[in-house]
């Protein structure tokens, strides 16, 4: 009888962790609801546009403890994970990768390239593009936001939230908003770390 209740309270609690991602051959994390492109960036985000969506590009790299925080912790989150994949088309990019990429500007890269060419040398650094694709303009310039590393989950998810409500075309400086709603947060009892 111990037994059973042993094995049945060591089930519910593997039960209860959140999903981790799997490891791939590259060393990365992948998540299931990633999207496998040919990625060329104007397509990339008509594709995104048809489908309702943002294009969001991550760029992460083998062994980088930051990424891996940001799997386990933020995107297994049902709250962050639900609502980027119900606003977003997410491409995930190894900062040190030799997959081709085509810019905005129509240059052919490979991953490593463009990550130096756009200047992004922290992993993770999340990209979000605009709904449309800018002609000859690079990656980091059409961008309408980059977010340079991991942080907490009310300021990963309100960067998702900002982007999708185009924030960057208004008044409201991302961190006022997310301020704003940090307040909301604690008003509402739901502030705990950040």
């Amino acid at each position: 009888m111990f037994k059973t209740l042993f094995a049945a309270a060591a089930l519910l609690a593997v039960l209860a962790l959140p999903a981790s991602a799997e490891i791939g051959e590259d060393g990365l994390h992948k998540e299931d609801w990633f999207s496998l492109t040919f990625r060329d960036i104007a397509e990339d985000i008509d594709a995104a546009r048809d489908e309702g969506k943002r294009l969001a590009i991550i760029f992460e790299q083998r062994g980088c403890i930051y990424c891996a925080r940001m799997h386990e912790d933020l995107l297994s989150d049902p709250e962050v994970r639900d609502y980027i994949k119900a606003n977003f088309k997410v491409v995930q990019y190894n900062m040190f990768g030799d997959e081709e990429v085509t810019d905005l500007d129509g240059e052919r890269l490979t991953e490593k390239t463009a990550a130096r060419k756009w200047g992004y040398v922290f992993t993770p650094t999340i990209v979000f593009l605009p709904e449309q694709a800018p002609q000859d303009k690079t990656v980091a310039e059409a961008a309408v936001a980059t977010m340079p590393g991991a942080f907490g989950k009310w300021t990963f998810l309100h960067m998702f939230e900002w982007v999708a409500e185009k924030g960057y075309e208004g008044e409201e400086h991302f961190q006022k908003y997310h301020a704003r709603k940090l307040d909301a947060l604690r008003a509402a009892g739901r502030l705990k770390d950040e």
